[in-house]
């Protein structure tokens, strides 16, 4: 008789790589589940698609249980008497706070709940051992100041004063239920901030200035933060022609247009760096190119001199004075190849 071949690790690096290779596109908005994030500058970043966070199969495996662990959470609170209107049951429960700030609800708890008969918002999460044991230890309000201020905005976009949090242990499928008051001077401060960052035009300073800070360490965005790193996002929100606008729209100052939400992924010829995504000094520009300056020399970025999709498939050329020198030379331009043309 013919043994079993002893297992291997084939198919599940199969299954990692078939969730690694599905990309996500960023969201249009400024997620209300982002706005209790520790660092400005990181929301800066990411309400302008400057940097693309790369996860494993496994991690994106993960994030799926989370999702999928809500229908159970819902299915358990119902068992024992409670009216939830959820969003697996297709009901969208948005909450929009207008200029780019919004976020989706797991659901509202419209009564039956033991502890209370009044209608809580619900938020529902997930965690590891260790996270688990710490939010039990002290609470979401320090454990989880994200999901704090998630829950605090969801009530203040709906007028309800009360929230659920719903945590489960993902090692061993633990209950954790913690009720939260409204805190109306402190939801408005987080839409507020939210509402200064979507606004600014330059970003803010970071949370520490040291790289080895460990909230800094593990950030998708510290290479660009504290190494100079150049975006490699072309898209239309990493180009200084685009502004967000209050009415939630993004508008183009090179076509003096507004920008269709479809056109945003992609950007144009047009395209210009903008100055807080790149490394280099702006020293000016003509409102359709703009002028920086490496390594005592200049050069210009957008239709009139080097495209910022060159830039980005080859940003170590624009540091080479052999390169810029013969740009000079021969007006051209830098290619993705390295070629001057």
């Amino acid at each position: 008789m013919t043994a079993i071949p002893p297992p291997s690790n084939d198919t599940a690096a199969l299954i990692d790589a078939v969730h690694e290779a599905r990309t996500e596109r960023p969201r249009l908005h400024f997620g209300a589940s982002l706005a209790g994030h520790h660092c400005e500058r990181f929301l800066f970043y990411s309400f302008r698609w400057a940097f693309r966070e790369q996860f494993s199969g496994r991690m994106l495996r993960l994030f799926r249980r989370g999702q999928n662990e809500e229908a159970t959470v819902v299915a358990d609170l119902r068992a024992i008497g409670c009216e939830v209107d959820a969003e697996e049951d297709g009901k969208q429960h948005r909450v929009d706070f207008g200029n780019h700030l919004s976020g989706s609800m797991d659901g509202i708890i419209r009564g039956g709940l033991p502890a209370s008969p009044k209608p809580h918002v619900l938020e529902i999460k997930t965690h590891s051992d260790k996270s688990f044991k710490d939010l039990k230890s002290k609470g979401v309000q320090l454990a989880k100041p994200q999901h704090y201020a998630q829950m605090q905005l969801y009530m203040l976009g709906t007028g309800i004063d009360r929230a659920l949090y719903a945590a489960v242990n993902k090692n061993d499928d633990s209950y954790h239920f913690e009720r939260v008051r409204f805190d109306h001077a402190y939801a408005v401060a987080m839409r507020d901030r939210a509402h200064r960052i979507i606004a600014s035009d330059r970003a803010p300073e970071p949370i520490s200035g040291d790289p080895s800070w460990y909230q800094c360490k593990w950030c998708a965005a510290s290479d660009m933060c504290h190494s100079g790193a150049v975006t490699r996002q072309h898209n239309c929100r990493t180009c200084a022609h685009s502004t967000p606008r209050p009415d939630s729209t993004w508008h183009c100052s090179r076509w003096e247009a507004i920008i269709p939400a479809e056109g945003q992924y992609e950007g144009c010829a047009s395209h210009v760096m903008h100055p807080d995504l790149v490394p280099w000094q702006l020293v000016g520009g003509d409102g359709i190119n703009a002028e920086y300056a490496v390594n005592g020399r200049t050069f210009l970025n957008g239709e009139n001199g080097i495209a910022s999709a060159h830039i980005m498939a080859a940003p170590e050329l624009v540091t080479s004075d052999a390169v810029l020198e013969l740009v000079d030379k021969f007006d051209g331009t830098v290619t993705g190849a390295g070629y001057v043309a």
